[in-house]
């Protein structure tokens, strides 16, 4: 039996119905039952689960190590590296002062590290602090900083005080200090009184799941009816998530999603429960087609942007474990706990460096280099560096400042009481639980483990007295083949994903062993080319990429780091076999490269045309299968939480269509023939002939330009991968010139001279001699050569860009755009961040005499200079092409893949006017004054 199912001995019993059915018919018999825990007052359903108070439940073995590096780590010390958080200067303990969210975000997890680890130093700092907060608290409810009541067009953001009310809650349950409760129901009266429009503003908009939580949580205390109207008032008037995606923001998703299931807790409505769901594979099936149980947000969740390489945000990392940490204890429905697991233990790990001294912006499932410097050509949204790690205490504030509830949240979820007066394994891992159970006696449970490195759970029952009750263990979804025993006695027990019920009476020292025995398999996303990942139970692998560590800034304490890769990662899966080794490394600190406990070896190839980028950045995954002719290799697999540099998205190795290298392609156009660059016959061996011919569209025309970061560049064949060279490295006259693997070699290397009339000269780095025509011939096939540059019009060459690209100033990383996505004539033309819309792509058509028209993918349009003006200044827009000079651009070489675009009938480039930075900032044409808004890089589309 799976989903919202539990199992007694070969008896399916639905989750759901047993649960809800008894506290709907008797709450107080149900909260009578439930061992003395609260649980929901009418009109209130009952959870599946009841949450056990902090401190219940305390990590051993390798989730120990992770809470030991997180008290001496980031989130552990933050009040001595964080200006953010000094306790005399912040409006969360002085009114008057300022604040925003970070030291809500960080006591909200500080606090339950301190709960969970029992470390005395943090809980009498959360003291501190919680007695700093609650002493705010004005006449009229309202707590923190006072500019917060009137900063949202005249009103109250009620943002910040969502995470901090979750950390108040924490702290009365793990102390039942008698002050929270009437501190809650006064800010909550307070809140009440605000007119509907606080709910719907900024970030709290997107947010308010977070403060349902613990409004539900306050009424369960106090029976206050205003409370049940403040939540449908926040249901009601927030942003609307029933089967909605209100906002594409990583974080508000990750967070916002579950809403209306939380709110069913109130309503009762299976369809507000079903819309949780709903909302969750409408993201994913988007943008989380990868492996690491996250999605793409590298900020937003963009369309056209959910390759691997874009990554999860660690705010959205830790606030989507809590949302589906919090549906568990809702629904009962164990998938919530596998997709908790396999956001903590593939990607969560990766979010930090190993002693979690550097935090990152983005955790990407495929990253290659992890720079501290931001991605020049659009690949990620934000224009900061988001890869290496480093405190970021300015850089990003929020992930620095919210990461610390990851695994303190995960340990706390581990265990929950039933309302049948047992307990429930919901998380696993190494633990120990102390609760009550059955007439409310305490009993204590060790889970003795390894997992998720170990596919044994051993837990021994410590009772003072023979007790009956129910133990709830989850059987996770991958788990096929799964073997149960009770003081080695077989229990019955179904695939997962389920929960197995044992009810007995237990006696002191009885063990339950639960196996789940994990398996090599493999995950083909469909609606990512194909790809392919490995998995092992709850892991996820990752290609072994040796990793270098360089400090690039910071203090030896607090450094930044750069990781770079020492090894080879563009391989492709053969999907020959998967050979398993185990018992490896320490299991107790498991999530470095060194350390991993399992290995995988498989058979594989490598890509040569699925390369990096000019920053480092791995390029998107093309199509699968594709060939390739390199030797197999056996490759090493590690587990995706041990690797910072990863390949877990690979591509599959067999026949299919050639992988084709990233980047925007040119032809090479001769001034003197009209023909264009090619490699004769087609042919991709090393050698072969370059050669002129008449443009007829073959793949082998097309070059893409390749920054070596010294001026010089190479260019490399679509068809072939391999880039122009001269035969045997010649320097003489008249050397032909050929195609050649990429090994490094000078002759490779080619200097773009622009002769500022849409022609340029390519200069050979080794000879010095540019590339020609042998003989001047204007026949299709005439070789390619280098010569002695002496003026001849067949040293000259144009570049013309393939297909659809943008065009992207290089001032500011943004892309020529059309005001509000207008299809008019006289639209605006302006600059904007790339975010995937029709507006932003332009394609070059030939108007002869070495001129361009740049016409709109969107609506067909072309850049126009507005009334044919000479003037600087003079606005630029788009209009219909009727063959006026103002039309026609000529593409100046200014640097590796960075032109200049001029005009026609005034001489004047195209720039971003007054040098603006800001967003719909117009373009316009000036003088050429070599400023960066007057150059554009070319990239694709």
């Amino acid at each position: 039996m799976h989903r919202r199912s539990f199992l007694a001995g070969s008896i399916a019993i639905p989750a759901a119905a047993t649960v809800a059915d008894m506290l709907a018919a008797s709450p107080a018999a149900a909260a009578a039952a439930a061992s003395g825990y609260v649980v929901n007052r009418a009109p209130l359903r009952a959870d599946a689960f009841l949450r056990l108070p902090p401190g219940s439940v305390q990590p051993r073995g390798w989730l120990a190590t992770q809470l030991g590096y997180q008290l001496d780590g980031i989130n552990g010390r933050m009040t001595e590296i964080s200006h953010f958080l000094q306790f005399d200067n912040t409006g969360w303990t002085n009114p008057n002062i300022g604040g925003w969210e970070e030291v809500p975000y960080w006591l909200k997890g500080f606090s339950s590290l301190g709960y969970v680890t029992g470390d005395s130093r943090v809980i009498a700092e959360t003291k501190r602090w919680i007695d700093g907060v609650l002493a705010t608290q004005a006449s009229d409810g309202f707590f923190g900083p006072s500019a917060l009541r009137t900063s949202l067009n005249n009103g109250p953001d009620l943002w910040p005080h969502m995470p901090m009310l979750h950390a108040i809650r924490s702290y009365a349950e793990f102390t039942g200090d008698g002050r929270v409760v009437p501190f809650l129901t006064k800010f909550f009266q307070y809140v009440n009184g605000r007119s509907t429009g606080v709910f719907s503003q900024s970030w709290g908009s997107y947010r308010w799941a977070d403060t349902l939580e613990v409004v539900f949580w306050t009424y369960n205390r106090t029976g206050d009816a205003f409370l049940i109207d403040l939540a449908r008032k926040i249901h009601a008037n927030s942003a609307n998530y029933v089967d909605d995606l209100p906002t594409l923001h990583n974080v508000n998703l990750a967070q916002g999603f579950r809403e209306p299931a939380v709110y069913s807790v109130l309503s009762g409505d299976p369809a507000h429960r079903q819309a949780s769901y709903h909302d969750y594979d409408s993201i994913m099936s988007a943008y989380g087609q990868f492996p690491g149980g996250g999605f793409a947000g590298d900020e937003n969740a963009r369309p056209g942007f959910g390759d691997p390489r874009q990554g999860f945000e660690t705010c959205g990392i830790v606030e989507f474990m809590a949302s589906h940490e919090m549906l568990g204890r809702i629904t009962g429905d164990p998938v919530w706990a596998d997709r908790t697991e396999d956001l903590a233990f593939n990607s969560l790990p990766a979010a930090l460096d190993p002693r979690q001294r550097g935090i990152h912006y983005i955790t990407s499932a495929n990253s290659i280099a992890l720079r501290d410097r931001a991605g020049s050509q659009g690949q990620f949204q934000n224009g900061f560096p988001m890869q290496a790690y480093m405190l970021g205490i300015d850089n990003y504030r929020c992930c620095p400042h919210n990461y610390g509830m990851g695994w303190p949240y995960y340990v706390e979820e581990m265990w929950a009481a039933t309302p049948d007066n047992g307990l429930v394994a919901q998380l696993h891992g190494p633990s120990q639980v102390t609760a009550r159970v059955a007439d409310g006696t305490a009993v204590t449970i060790a889970a003795d483990t390894a997992y998720p490195f170990g596919d044994t759970v051993t837990y021994t029952v410590r009772t003072p007295r023979s007790l009956a009750f129910p133990l709830y263990l989850r059987i996770p979804g991958w788990a096929t083949t799964p073997a149960l025993t009770v003081n080695g006695a077989a229990v019955a027990v179904t695939a997962g994903p389920a929960y197995a019920k044992i009810d007995r009476t237990w006696t002191d020292g009885d063990r339950v062993l639960l196996r789940l025995p994990m398996q090599a398999r493999t995950r083909t996303w469909a609606r990512n080319h194909n790809a392919v990942s490995v998995d092992f139970g709850a892991l996820t692998f990752a290609l072994a990429i040796t990793e270098n560590w360089t400090r690039t800034g910071g203090t030896d304490t607090w450094p930044t780091s750069e990781v770079r890769p020492g090894s080879p990662w563009n391989y492709g899966l053969t999907m020959g076999g998967f050979a398993v080794t185990t018992g490896l490394g320490d299991a107790t600190d498991p999530f470095t490269p060194a350390n991993a406990p399992i290995r995988i070896t498989t058979a594989a190839r490598r890509i040569p045309n699925w390369m990096a980028d000019s920053d480092q950045i791995v390029t998107p995954l093309q199509d699968s299968p594709t060939p390739s002719a390199e030797p197999e290799e056996t490759v090493t697999l590690l587990p995706m939480g041990a690797a910072r540099l990863r390949i877990t998205a690979f591509p599959r190795i067999g026949d299919g269509r050639p992988w084709v290298p990233l980047g925007v392609a040119f032809r090479i156009q001769n001034r003197h023939s009209g023909k264009v660059l090619g490699v004769d016959q087609m042919s991709t061996a090393d050698s072969a002939r370059v050669v002129q011919f008449a443009d007829n569209g073959t793949a082998d025309h097309l070059w893409q330009v390749v920054d070596n970061g010294d001026g010089y560049v190479r260019l490399r064949n679509v068809n072939s991968g391999k880039v122009l060279a001269v035969s045997d490295m010649s320097t003489a006259d008249s050397a032909q010139v050929v195609q050649f693997a990429d090994n490094g070699t000078a002759d490779h290397l080619w200097q773009v001279v622009d002769n500022g009339d849409g022609y340029a000269r390519i200069r050979n780095k080794n000879s010095g001699k540019v590339l020609a025509v042998s003989g001047m011939s204007t026949a299709d096939s005439a070789n390619a050569v280098q010569f002695a540059d002496n003026g001849t019009a067949d040293h000259d060459w144009r570049l013309i860009p393939e297909g659809t690209v943008k065009l992207q100033a290089t001032h500011t990383g943004k892309v020529l755009a059309i005001q509000d996505m207008s299809r008019d004539n006289g639209a605006q033309l302006t600059q904007w961040p790339a975010t995937g819309t029709a507006d932003h792509v332009w394609r070059f058509s030939d108007a002869g005499a070495g001129y361009f028209r740049i016409l709109s993918a969107y609506d067909g349009k072309c850049v126009d200079v507005d009334g044919v003006s000479t003037a600087d200044g003079a606005r630029v827009h788009q209009w219909d092409y009727v063959g006026g000079a103002n039309q026609q651009w000529r593409l100046g070489w200014t640097g590796p893949g960075v032109f200049r675009i001029t005009a026609r009938h005034s001489g004047k480039v195209l720039e971003v006017s007054g040098q603006s930075t800001a967003d719909g900032a117009p373009v316009t044409q000036w003088a050429d004054l070599g400023l960066a808004n007057q150059r554009w890089r070319i990239i694709p589309g």
